[in-house]
């Protein structure tokens, strides 16, 4: 990798100082996923500031209204505390599926969220389109975990956060520090389409620093992956529900995909077809064949459409307490 400046602050001001006074800063927490680029020149910044050292980053907070969850807190603390398991399962199960205990002992929440796309094509150094000569190189190549919604553009990676899924299905917030102030604002809106190599597919500016997640007091939530079978593997096919019932009917809801779209993928179909319905196995499954409507699949990937359904199906049901394929 090239050489480059280190600076380790000890408070959010300082490192935001250290993030916005170099010409390239890149922000170092858990290094699952920096070092690596950088290692393999996909990144090249001119400084890394280290952020383990800022603890008040770091740390799991009650609050009147949910839970507040601070960027820089390691993930086997969130699959170890008490009432993220208890509250907010579907976020719990995401963050217990994220690589191997190593990594996990590593990771934090903000890098997980704030993670550059997994796809080869852009580890390769092919930009976040993966073109070479004006060409795709996903659309004529090997695109078998790439996207299957947005697929009529040039973006065809997927989102590669596991964590987004379940906190947009929260309605979780963000909060972001820069040098021009604070804000907040909903998960799903960190994530964009970029339209080419000179954009990011994250909308946070230069010099910005992510501070918390912010979780609103939890409904019934659920989560199930359709993964690879090695342990450590990026899931293929995630849904993440997340339903606020009103008697014994869906009053409102949201379903969220991970592994089908540059951005995390909220279906607005699936939410329809199960607003104001009964869970059971046959809305569920109306629900699912929804949620596949649009999808666009590529020359190799379009076994992700029957996952979408099965995951669909599925997350729906756990929301429920209905795990009727565990059954013997």
């Amino acid at each position: 990798m090239k050489a480059f400046e280190y600076a380790s602050p000890t408070s959010v001001d300082d490192a935001l100082k250290h993030l916005t006074d170099s010409p390239s800063a890149e922000a170092l927490s858990g290094g699952t996923d920096l070092i690596s680029r950088m290692k393999d020149y996909v990144t090249s910044p001119a400084r890394v500031v280290y952020l383990k050292d800022v603890k008040s980053l770091a740390g799991i907070a009650e609050r009147p209204l949910g839970l507040e969850i601070g960027a820089g807190t390691r993930l086997v603390d969130v699959v170890a505390n008490p009432l993220v398991a208890e509250r907010y399962p579907a976020l719990r199960q995401a963050t217990l599926e994220v690589g191997t205990p190593q990594i996990r002992n590593m990771a934090t929440v903000g890098g997980n969220l704030m993670q550059r796309p997994r796809c080869w094509y852009f580890r390769g150094g092919f930009g976040l389109l993966g073109r070479k000569d004006g060409k795709s190189l996903v659309r004529a190549g090997d695109n078998r975990y790439h996207a299957i919604f947005l697929t009529e553009g040039d973006a065809l990676f997927v989102s590669p956060s596991s964590l987004a899924a379940p906190l947009v299905a929260l309605g979780a917030q963000a909060t972001i520090l820069g040098p021009k102030g604070e804000r907040t604002i909903p998960v799903e809106d960190l994530y964009r389409v970029p339209k080419s190599n000179e954009d990011r597919e994250l909308t946070t500016a230069p010099g910005e620093l992510l501070l918390k997640v912010s979780l609103p007091a939890a409904g019934k939530n659920g989560s199930y992956e359709v993964r690879q079978k090695q342990s450590h593997d990026w899931p293929l096919v995630m849904a993440a529900v997340n339903l606020k019932m009103d008697g014994d009917k869906v009053g409102d809801c949201r379903v969220v995909l991970y592994g089908v779209a540059p951005i995390p993928w909220r279906s607005a179909a699936a939410e329809k077809s199960i607003r104001g319905q009964v869970v059971s196995r046959d809305s569920a499954a109306a629900a699912a064949v929804a949620a596949a409507e649009g999808a666009k699949p590529l020359s190799m990937n379009g076994y992700k459409v029957a996952l979408v359904r099965t995951a669909v199906k599925r997350a729906l049901l756990v929301a429920t307490g209905d795990r009727y394929w565990e059954e013997v």
